[in-house]
């Protein structure tokens, strides 16, 4: 049986790079998360099927996470992933997208618009690092992550409001993607304690933040037990041509939690 995690491959910048590109027009890039057992489809399988009808969507594994490849040596830090997502648009033929970064991925979205602002159109920033915040002892746990199904359901139950959205299958499935070969040792070696430092080594200055022309989503889960709702506000009122969306009932999972209203706002921010 095909498994729907593994869509094509292609060479980005030297390395064996899994990603799923879908759709037609406009072209949208989606950067995951840093959870343990992450993959771009796990991230985004239920927003790719409302975003592909109006856009090119492409949803990459990041280097060091998912199926793409893991290079001997590499050392895992923000201008590194940077790099890597710059290599997979210039191997799509892509010249300037829009972005949507989830957690991490916000922090990525934000390094890559700061560093080429001429190839990143608009933002939509979800959950996002890229601004300093004390570390949650949720994201203090899940960069800490030692494989079992025990603690792999413990930090489900972080990521979401709904606790039923920790199912034994959902729970299976991210557990089994966490112990693939190779996956622990990679993840284990980018956020070593103490993990402080990593919050802030994916932020931006605030001068870099107030300088960024691009329109700007934010969007953030009151209840997100990850990153705290007071980092995107801080983003808001920094970066100039910014809005907010802050959904109720919601934790980190916004993209899963309120799948159709946030593609609804998502899509008809892109159509401007």
């Amino acid at each position: 049986m095909t498994d729907p995690e593994i869509g094509r491959t292609v060479d980005a910048g030297g390395i064996a790079t899994n990603l799923h590109d879908r759709g037609e027009g406009a072209p949208v890039l989606l950067l995951h998360g840093s959870g343990p057992g992450v993959t771009a489809w796990a991230n985004w399988r239920t927003v790719l099927p409302r975003l592909e009808d109006r856009y090119r969507v492409i949803a990459p594994d990041i280097v060091g996470f998912g199926y793409t490849d893991r290079p001997a040596g590499a050392v895992y830090a923000m201008p590194y992933w940077r790099d890597h997502a710059f290599a997979v648009l210039d191997a799509l033929g892509i010249g300037t997208c829009c972005i949507v970064g989830n957690s991490f991925g916000g922090g990525l979205a934000l390094a890559m618009a700061a560093a080429r602002p001429e190839r990143v159109d608009r933002l939509v920033l979800m959950g996002s690092a890229g601004y300093p915040f004390e570390i949650t002892p949720g994201l203090d746990a899940v960069w800490g992550y030692e494989p079992s199904p025990e603690r792999m359901r413990e930090l489900i139950g972080l990521f979401a409001w709904d606790s039923s959205i920790a199912t034994d299958e959902l729970v299976r499935l991210r557990y089994e993607a966490s112990i693939r070969p190779g996956y622990q040792e990679s993840y284990a070696s980018m956020f070593p304690a103490p993990r402080q430092r990593h919050v802030e080594a994916m932020a931006q200055s605030a001068d870099t933040l107030r300088g960024l022309k691009q329109e700007t989503l934010i969007v953030h889960g009151r209840d997100d037990r990850i990153v705290p709702l007071e980092s995107s506000i801080a983003l808001h009122r920094l970066i100039p041509r910014s809005q907010l969306h802050v959904f109720g009932q919601c934790g980190h999972w916004t993209q899963i939690e309120r799948n159709e209203p946030f593609c609804r706002l998502v899509a008809d921010f892109f159509a401007g």
